[in-house]
């Protein structure tokens, strides 16, 4: 395990060294969650809820996931039934 030091500013924020950015892929912007432990502080990563279960469900599916544009095209299709089937034209 390798340690870096780093001071806290005035508005009490520290900088990430380049090592440990590039090491994860850390870039501007990217949001962090920070715990704390006891006396330890442990900075990860904020993952979002989609990123978290992409694919929970996949092995449920019985076939493969549609592209983008055939998600498109099946969402338009049916919202096309839908309004058809409901006599509002």
């Amino acid at each position: 395990m390798v340690t870096h030091r780093t001071t806290i500013t005035r508005k009490g924020q520290i900088t990430i060294p380049i090592e440990e950015r590039r090491a994860l892929g850390l870039r501007e912007g990217d949001q962090l969650n920070v715990e704390r432990d006891g006396d330890t502080l442990i900075v990860r990563r904020a993952v979002s809820v989609a990123e978290r279960t992409a694919g929970a469900l996949a092995a449920f599916r019985k076939e493969p996931p549609l592209s983008i544009a055939e998600e498109r095209a099946a969402f338009e299709q049916a919202v096309a039934d839908e309004v058809t089937a409901s006599g509002e034209l």
